[in-house]
Parts: structure tokens; sequence; C-alpha cells
């Protein structure tokens, strides 16, 4: 598990704390909370609270950045749609979990358990 990520999630996608850092100017709030203290709409991210979870409210009429669910990647990727895949080292086993597409650095597959499965490297600094 990579210790340098830190996810978020918004509207029920996950993302990293550095991929809203980017965009202030879309950001209403951030509250970051630490795994113990997960509120119930995030406990189902728990896996992910390792180094914490931060819930990010957009500005209201700013839109919404584009997202995929973890299954459209598997299968464009030739992959059975309900594989887990693995972000950063965190396994997410839920395949309708939303991603948002920008966090997306390189996706390789790789053999898993014996399974092949998704790896995804996210974009750790970004540039605009």
């Amino acid at each position: 598990k990579n210790p340098n990520v830190k996810f978020a999630v918004c509207n029920d996608a996950v993302g990293t704390v550095n991929l809203f850092n980017a965009r202030k100017a879309m950001v209403q709030s951030t509250t970051p909370y630490k795994a113990t203290a997960l509120p119930a709409n995030l406990k189902k991210y728990s896996y992910l609270a390792q180094n914490g979870l931060t819930e990010v409210k957009y500005k209201k009429d700013v839109g919404t950045l584009d997202w995929m669910t973890l299954s459209n990647f598997n299968t464009q990727y030739g992959l059975p749609e309900s594989n887990p895949v693995i972000i950063e080292g965190y396994e997410f086993n839920d395949s309708t979990t939303k991603i948002y597409a920008d966090i997306i650095d390189k996706i390789e597959v790789n053999d898993f358990n014996g399974k092949k499965t998704l790896f995804i490297t996210t974009v750790q600094k970004y540039q605009y």
C-alpha cells in the first residue's frame, strides 16, 4: 500500500486528496476523517482509510469530474466485470465503486492471487 496516497470521496466516487487540492476552485469543503471516526456514509470505504479519508463537497453549479465504475475498467481490459481492482496497493472488491478518471496515471494487468487483475497507479502530482 502506497503510504503517500490519501484517498478522498466526493459524490460517492473515489479520488485522491491531490486531485482535489489541484482543483480548489471546484471545492466547497474538505473534511478529513481518521479511520476510526468515519461517518456512516463513508464506512463502506473504511478499507481505504488507513491514512485517513477525506470527504469533499463541490461548490454548487460547478459540475463534476468524469468518473467510471471499476467494472467498466475491467470490461475495457477484457476482464470479468466483478474482478477486484488494485489501486496503489489497496484492493477494491466492489466493482460498482466509482473512481475519478483523472486520478489514473497507469493501468496494468498483472497476476494477483492467480487471477488477472487491474493494477492502477495514481497521479502523484498534477501539472496545470
